[in-house]
């Protein structure tokens, strides 16, 4: 028997042994913070499960948002500095939750209040959800980082160190703030501070709902963390301590978490008096997290000083916040540089469009391209029907403007910018027109200044440098808030806000070429000596397009024959005649190709001087490629083409490709049943759109009496996988679709013209405009050769 009992004692004293372990682990202040967070504090939890998602690439790859933090730029370089920068900015983020959970939540835990610096040792414990955050961006910048054709692998670790550095002093400096400023219960009530707090009515009525509320709390803890990291156990005789006094603690250290969280609002608020200043133009991503930390903090401010009244006090300001939104002390609008909305606004109507539709007024309209079209003749003196060349280029950010510009200037290697000569139109959306622009502006200069050369591998530089770090820098410490600078720009005064932030940073990328009035290309367009470039946007009021372009061009806007009458909706509206009052010449063309590349709550829509006033956004919403404007160009002019021209070739830049395999289905869950139908919308909008044009684009080549010919360039880096690279290369990466690229999406993007569809349509133009050579006449015969 005596065998069998020393088992069973072994048995219990083993179970007890488990049961401790238990109690110890579960018991833990980590562990009950982590379970009282997912309990009651769920809305904050979300903020970092979305960043772990976003950094681990399962939301909002399309748009490149990932890579705002796994590859941050500042000065335009990924550096340890823009790396420390980002330590600094998730210090924040996570000093933004612990202040917040412990001015709600520290109470409830009152062996805390004896405690030599409270709010250090509960930061400690409260780690676990900031910490896995930390292990998986960690492993994932650094993954990212070492596939990112550094020129040494040792520099990962420079990035390593920055990241570290900018959180340890950031963690250094608030840490070492609250070690002088929070005061535990002994020293607390040793007289001079308790003094201070009976002065302040509003904290001892916190203190005295607090206390009530402990009454009825219990969450238990029998060890937590220590700030050497050891365990240590809670003291048995917390009850001796009286609970008001306990309380007390924990107001003092909310004042002082209250004077951070003000503090730092104000530092982002100075800031912003200095947002133009590139060295204060913080990453993409640290703006984000800065913003996330302050609402964090006002999470934790309006509930610590308004106690239960905080759900009612945030849904009232927020519908008071609608309320007064469209006074105009808040309601301040986006402006386009240029215009002067200092005169009466003009009558946006039917009537009013009617009457700038008038067949008089489409005829001057045509008649002066006509001459224009002359003029671009006569550039071929030795040619009895040049081809006459169109270019539409599709939108998609900086992508779509990189690619647009590589693929010009290919076009223009081909016998010294014969094809450049040739081309007369250049439509598109977005970062298309972006890219069109930049290159027909150096096209310009290379005319008149030799030391120009288009092929020069800077203007790729300039056209990817980012762009997106001013403007969320700008949205973070202004446009959230109520805007009050002001600019000049010839003779007028405006806001600035993102929109001006995304100009003057367009401006310095690609040093100022383009900052001129619309009207200064009057001239060098009506000569012939550049194609026309009519920039579009689309009105979100009716959905017709907004034509910008220093002649007017009201023939795209109504039947050109007017048999249609009062049956026939007008499609376009001229800029330059309906805004003739507000000084529409001197519009900065700066500022039209902001009206075309508007993407929604990254740049604000413009606001036109119109009663009601007229908003504007991206073109891409209504024709994304372009090719819409210039087959209707082609229509209104088809009798001058036949006549004076061999035909026209339409080159198309796409920054998709046009045809792709069907991607596999598989039955949805749930939440997919939820939400695919919207995502289809999204995602097949770029088909739609292409099978409309094809559409189009097989009407006007039967039945236009001239040749027309179709030369597609695509950019698709899977191809370039397929055929170019080698085994030991990685796959290409697909760029995303913003305003800032990495180096890995900027070769992508450059290689892509490699494809053996992108090279048979530069061989193609080889054939048609090099001097001598044979040209392939059956144009339908070629195409069918280039598809294949």
């Amino acid at each position: 028997m005596l065998p069998e009992l020393w088992g069973v004692k072994r048995k219990a004293v083993n179970y007890r042994k488990t049961l401790y372990m238990r109690d110890k682990i579960w018991y833990s202040f980590p562990v009950q913070l982590f379970l009282l967070h997912l309990r009651k504090n769920l809305g904050l939890v979300l903020i970092w499960v979305v960043l772990m998602g976003v950094i681990l690439e399962y939301f909002g790859v399309v748009l490149g948002i990932p890579f705002l933090f796994i590859d941050p730029e500042y000065l335009h370089e990924v550096s340890w500095v823009s790396f420390f920068l980002m330590g600094v900015g998730f210090a924040f983020l996570t000093m933004g939750f612990h202040m917040s959970t412990y001015i709600m939540d520290g109470r409830h835990f009152p062996f805390l209040a004896i405690l030599n610096k409270p709010f250090i040792h509960y930061c400690v414990n409260n780690a676990i959800i900031p910490l896995i955050f930390y292990l998986l961006y960690i492993i994932r910048f650094v993954g990212f980082q070492l596939g990112n054709n550094l020129s040494n692998d040792w520099e990962v670790l420079y990035y390593l160190l920055g990241f570290l550095g900018g959180g340890v002093i950031t963690y250094s400096v608030i840490f070492g703030y609250f070690s002088l400023t929070n005061k535990d219960f002994f020293i607390l009530f040793a007289g001079t501070v308790n003094k201070r707090l009976r002065k302040v009515k509003l904290t001892r009525a916190n203190v005295l709902s607090q206390y009530k509320d402990l009454k009825t709390q219990n969450y238990k803890v029998l060890y937590y963390l220590n700030i050497n990291l050891h365990p240590e156990k809670v003291r048995p005789d917390i009850s001796r301590f009286e609970g008001a006094k306990l309380l007390q603690v924990f107001d003092q250290n909310h004042l002082n978490l209250f004077i951070i969280q003000i503090a730092l609002i104000l530092f982002v608020l100075f800031l912003g008096f200095f947002k133009e200043n590139p060295y204060l133009q913080l990453p993409a991503a640290m703006s984000a997290t800065l913003l996330f930390a302050i609402l964090i903090m006002l999470v934790g401010a309006v509930s610590f000083w308004l106690r239960r009244w905080s759900t009612f006090a945030v849904f009232a300001f927020l519908i008071l916040a609608n309320y007064f939104s469209n006074f105009n002390f808040l309601n301040r609008p986006h402006e386009a540089y240029g215009l002067n909305y200092s005169v009466p606004p003009v009558n946006y109507s039917l009537a009013h469009m009617d009457s700038l539709l008038t067949p008089e007024l489409v005829k001057k309209d045509r008649d002066n391209v006509l001459k224009i079209l002359d003029n671009w003749k006569a550039k071929f003196p030795d040619e009895s029907k040049p081809k006459l060349v169109m270019v539409a280029a599709s939108g998609g950010g900086q992508r779509a403007a990189l690619w647009t510009v590589k693929i010009l200037q290919s076009m223009y290697e081909i016998e010294e910018g014969e094809v450049m000569k040739h081309t007369e139109l250049l439509t598109g959306a977005s970062g298309g027109v972006l890219g069109e622009a930049f290159f027909r502006e150096i096209y310009l200069r290379s005319l008149t200044d030799p030391t120009v050369d288009p092929l020069d591998e800077k203007y790729l530089h300039q056209i990817s440098a980012d762009n997106l770090n001013p403007i969320i820098f700008t949205l973070l410490v202004n446009d959230l808030l109520i805007r009050n600078q002001y600019f000049l720009y010839n003779g007028h005064k405006y806001l600035k806000d993102r929109g001006y932030a995304f100009e003057s940073q367009l401006n310095q990328n690609t040093e100022g070429i383009l900052d001129k009035p619309i009207s200064a290309y009057k001239e060098p367009e009506f000569s012939g000596t550049i194609p026309l470039l009519p920039v579009t946007t689309l009105i979100t009021n009716d959905g017709r397009k907004l034509v910008i372009s220093p002649h007017s061009m009201s023939f795209f806007g109504t039947s050109m024959l007017g048999k249609l009458g009062a049956d026939e909706k007008k499609q376009t509206i001229d800029f330059l005649r309906f805004f003739e009052d507000h000084d529409s010449e001197n519009l900065r063309f700066l500022s039209a190709l902001r009206m075309s590349a508007t993407f929604p709550f990254i740049t604000p829509n413009i606001e036109l001087p119109s009663d009601p006033v007229m908003e504007t956004m991206d073109t891409g919403l209504s024709d994304n490629f372009g090719i819409q404007d210039a087959l209707r160009f082609m229509y209104v002019f088809q009798s001058w083409i036949n006549e004076n021209t061999g035909g026209v070739v339409l080159v198309t830049i796409r920054d998709s490709e046009k045809v792709t395999e069907i991607a596999p289905s598989f039955p949805p869950r749930i939440f997919e049943k939820i939400f695919t139908p919207l995502k289809n919308i999204y995602a097949n909008w770029d088909n739609v759109q292409t099978i409309q044009n094809e559409v189009l684009f097989n009407y006007m080549a039967e039945s236009m009496p001239f040749d027309l010919e179709r030369i597609e360039f695509e950019y698709a880096p899977e191809k370039v996988q397929a055929e170019e690279l080698t085994e030991s290369q990685e796959t290409m990466q697909r760029a995303s679709l913003n305003w800032r690229l990495t180096s890995r999406e900027k070769k992508s993007i450059l290689e892509s013209v490699y494809t053996l569809k992108n090279q048979s349509s530069l061989k193609r133009l080889e054939e048609l405009f090099t001097k001598n050579q044979p040209v392939v006449e059956d144009s339908v015969l070629v195409a069918e050769e280039i598809n294949q």
